[in-house]
């Protein structure tokens, strides 16, 4: 895959964006800054890859916003080797950041196409997550507890089976909110029945839906 001179150019104007936007990870910027966004656009809108917008991609849903990416990851305060459950694996390009800060990735996605599209594409480049395609409503529990939980789509609720695979101390950010805004969430489980949660401004993101889509 091409990630030419203009391309990094353009990913670094991007990075200034994102620091003038209150994103201070050094960890997630760098990693920002290594990720070709561009690699997870459609050919049509490939001029547009750092834009800090939301954009769509296959199945009706978008690869999110720069500014969302970074603002999520950091929200996250990933350690490497942490083990992450992501709900809606989308394009990949979430995924591929999570992994290149070191996590251990567990992703799972509802539409066949997308998550036909990205294993073949994450596989082919090296960004060594597990993908499933499956129900993000219920997680995957076989590989549960996670010291991370990131959902990247619209939840009208916390799930509970979300909140009871994550690790004690573990962090979910998750975006609730059943109209074009939700509220990014913070949930830290602080024991084995109590959680603590915190919002973080309004957000727009497709909604998170039951069950699949073949």
């Amino acid at each position: 895959m091409e990630d030419s001179k203009k391309h990094q150019g353009l990913r670094r104007q991007l990075i200034n964006t994102l620091r003038e936007k209150g994103i201070t990870s050094e960890p997630v910027l760098m990693t920002m800054l290594n990720t070709p966004r561009h690699w997870f656009m459609d050919q049509g809108l490939i001029n547009f890859s750092y834009e800090d917008q939301a954009y769509p991609i296959a199945a009706n849903q978008t690869i999110s916003q720069p500014y969302t990416v970074a603002f999520q990851s950091q929200l996250l305060e990933l350690i490497a080797g942490h083990k992450v459950l992501e709900i809606g694996t989308g394009s990949g390009y979430q995924t591929a950041v999570l992994c290149q800060l070191g996590a251990k990735v567990f992703s799972i996605e509802r539409h066949k196409s997308l998550f036909k599209n990205a294993k073949l594409f994450l596989n082919q480049n090296n960004y060594r997550a597990q993908l499933f395609f499956g129900d993000g409503f219920i997680g995957k529990k076989v590989f549960a507890p996670y010291d991370r939980i990131i959902v990247t789509c619209g939840a009208p609720f916390v799930p509970n089976d979300l909140k009871s695979q994550l690790k004690v101390g573990g962090r979910m950010v998750i975006p609730v909110g059943e109209g074009e805004v939700q509220q990014m969430k913070l949930i830290q489980r602080l024991n084995e029945d109590d959680f603590k949660e915190t919002n973080f401004g309004d957000f727009r993101f497709v909604p998170m839906l039951k069950n699949i889509n073949n």
